[in-house]
């Protein structure tokens, strides 16, 4: 792994369980009312729609529309499957950025902590600014700079993403590596350049879930958690 100045990671389920972080915050609207609310399907609900709005961006049928209101536009479709139709306007502004508020792994800010003494590191996520700096405030997450989707007004999986981290932080090929918990991050990471770390989430989706739970031959380092990884990096 010599050679390796920086680390870019994925967020929403490598960094931090935004399952869980959603759940409770749904379900505690749902309390303030009265009401009761499974929140992990709620969580399960907005998630799914999440691909699909960015490729409604990607394919044009959207104009450039960064994240926090993709989120928004995916909960006013899915609070009345919820029994949530009633939910004022704050009520949705506050639901909404849950997502600034999400719960880190319990590793995370450890291993982020050991990997800093070495490397740069930054979000590369399609998370917009204010979202990752809110996050990144709330967790304790130890960025030097927040890199990502919105910089650039592509969403990953395409390749703009990838190389913006290698443009921006003024690095050439092979001296960014990508860490992520989804294998199809990493690929399209590695078709770009990048060295790349798989670190395994086996809760992010709750026990029906499917993560990716091994590494493949796109794949330069496996870690169980962020201080396995520094571990491995020398951290």
């Amino acid at each position: 792994m010599n050679g390796i100045k920086a680390l870019v990671f994925d967020v929403f389920g490598t960094v931090v369980d935004w399952r869980t972080s959603v759940a409770h915050e749904a379900e505690a609207v749902a309390k303030s009312r009265g009401l009761t609310v499974d929140g992990s399907k709620f969580a399960d609900a907005w998630r799914a729609q999440y691909a699909p709005m960015m490729d409604q961006v990607r394919t044009g049928k959207l104009p450039w529309t960064k994240l926090d209101h993709l989120h928004r536009m995916i909960l006013d479709r899915i609070v009345g499957d919820f029994g949530l139709s009633g939910l004022s306007e704050s009520e949705r502004r506050t639901l909404n950025t849950a997502w600034h508020r999400l719960r880190p792994w319990p590793d995370a800010v450890s291993g982020l902590t050991r990997l800093k003494k070495k490397y740069i590191l930054a979000p590369l996520s399609n998370g917009n600014i204010a979202l990752m700096t809110d996050l990144a405030r709330h967790a304790g997450l130890p960025w030097d700079c927040i890199l990502g989707a919105e910089l650039v007004q592509h969403y990953k999986p395409d390749p703009e993403v990838y190389r913006s981290a290698m443009e921006l932080l003024d690095l050439e090929r092979g001296e960014v590596m990508m860490v992520a918990a989804h294998l199809n991050d990493l690929r399209a990471a590695k078709a770009q350049g990048l060295r790349t770390a798989f670190v395994a989430r086996p809760a992010e989706y709750g026990p029906a879930g499917k993560p990716d739970l091994k590494a493949d031959d796109s794949i330069d380092v496996s870690a169980r958690d962020f201080n396995d990884l520094a571990m491995h990096l020398g951290a």
